[in-house]
């Protein structure tokens, strides 16, 4: 696949060209990265600091995993407007194939709800790369993003704390629903790494935490601690459907918390995704 100079960005929108989608488009963040790169270096600002939260307390994230632009933008215009469905989720798939800004404004097309960035994964890298990461994340348009700074605490640090200088919602995790990612499981991960990422991450303001709900052990240990800690915490639970994990049994294990199923191909796939996403979200709103 031949490289896109950023100074030839107008010209993909014309017909036949490399990434000839009707929504790729030049914006003010492609601009600004053109013109002046060293604005990629987030400088703390009070004034971007907010708090920033989902409008209800409990519901799902549809996660745009798609490789298909179609089935993403046919997922969000069906289910945009369904109560219970508080943002979105979108990744390496959507952002590699039209670039994050472009993906950004994509989907503003057809939904004002919060665009979370997941980066797949963010956070496991030098301090450094922090705050570049984030501001060019806040230049994209996103309302926040997925972090997994298992690189240590500065990079807890840099990766949280950029995000929340940049403006942005910091989605905190460490762990995947995946039975082998864990030491004790056979992975390369130890098991308490969660515990001391949400403890650091805790100093630097984040209420949003991802825990895994492939089983309801984990939120309910996690739920428990984040209760202390903060008022009112939000627990983001990817691993609903395929990979093990119910919403009835991860929501009743976060009582106390504000909680919001992570779901992809059970919405993206199904040939009705509005029916889809509307079963799960009122599943999710019985214990709002």
């Amino acid at each position: 696949m031949p490289c896109v100079r950023l100074s030839a960005w107008k010209k993909i929108n014309k017909p036949g060209d490399l990434y000839s989608y009707p929504w790729v488009r030049t914006d003010q963040a492609n601009t600004r990265m053109a013109k002046s790169p060293k604005k990629s270096k987030a400088a703390p600002s009070k004034s971007k600091k907010k708090s920033l939260s989902f409008k209800t307390s409990h519901g799902i994230m549809p996660a745009l995993d798609s490789d298909s632009v179609y089935d993403v933008l046919r997922t969000v215009e069906a289910s945009t407007k369904i109560e219970g469905v508080i943002g979105y989720k979108i990744g390496l798939t959507l952002a590699l194939r039209l670039g994050l800004p472009s993906a950004v404004a994509a989907l503003r097309e057809v939904t004002d709800l919060p665009i979370i960035y997941d980066h797949q994964k963010a956070g496991p890298d030098i301090p450094d790369m922090g705050p570049k990461f984030c501001a060019l994340a806040a230049d994209a348009g996103v309302s926040g993003l997925i972090l997994f700074p298992l690189a240590g605490p500065r990079a807890v640090d840099a990766f949280v704390g950029g995000s929340v200088d940049a403006g942005l919602m910091p989605l905190v995790g460490g762990d995947l629903p995946l039975k082998d990612y864990n030491a004790s499981g056979g992975g390369y991960v130890v098991d308490d790494a969660l515990e001391h990422i949400f403890k650091r991450a805790v100093d630097h303001g984040a209420t949003h935490f991802i825990v895994p709900g492939n089983t309801d052990e984990k939120v309910r240990h996690h739920a428990a601690w984040l209760r202390k800690a903060v008022k009112t915490p939000s627990l983001v639970i990817p691993g609903i459907g395929a990979l093990g994990g119910n919403i009835s049994d991860c929501f009743a294990a976060a009582k106390g918390c504000r909680a919001y199923a992570v779901i992809g191909r059970a919405i993206y796939g199904a040939a009705d995704p509005a029916e889809a996403a509307k079963k799960l979200a009122g599943e999710a709103l019985k214990f709002a």
